[in-house]
């Protein structure tokens, strides 16, 4: 097996009378993320970072914003499928670090919520998933609470062939 990493990011707009998904859990606020999906930008950065990791292409390729099928999904349920696809591909989750850049609502308190939703369908420990959140500081997009983003990295280990193949094209 060989380690490789992956660098996810998603940014969503904020807008009335949709719900505030992040990391799974919905959060009470005035406002929600807009995208196709449920917007969790969170979860999008991580399923990015996932994909990164075993040089699988982007949440784009997997889920298209065109495919009516992922008309208001449910992006644990997308984190899952992704799962699924490094499993069989013979990845292995080694370690998932995250950061939501919000101003408001502060996630503090729904931390250990989203960490327990993330870890379930990751199907990772709870020292692989480390969650951070941040503000924008009144700067910015974020700062001025028109959206949110999100960045991901993560580290996964892959098939040693996978380096042979490099290796021998070389």
């Amino acid at each position: 097996m060989s380690l490789a990493t992956g660098i996810g990011y998603d940014v969503h707009q904020l807008a009335q009378g949709r719900p505030l998904v992040i990391g799974g859990v919905t959060i009470p606020h005035s406002h929600g993320l807009l995208g196709h999906s449920d917007a969790d930008v969170l979860t999008h950065a991580i399923i990015d970072a996932l994909l990164g990791a075993a040089a699988l292409g982007d949440i784009g390729e997997h889920f298209p914003d065109t495919d009516e099928r992922y008309r208001g999904a449910d992006s644990l349920a997308l984190l899952r499928a992704t799962v699924e696809l490094l499993r069989s591909e013979g990845c292995v989750i080694e370690h998932v670090d995250a950061t939501v850049v919000i101003e408001r609502p502060r996630l503090l308190e729904h931390k250990p919520q989203m960490h327990a939703q993330l870890r379930a369908a990751l199907g990772i420990g709870e020292r692989q998933l480390n969650l951070k959140a941040t503000r924008g500081e009144g700067m910015g997009f974020v700062g001025r609470q028109e959206g949110a983003a999100a960045l991901a990295l993560a580290t996964v280990s892959r098939p040693a062939a996978w380096g042979a193949d490099a290796a021998a094209n070389g």
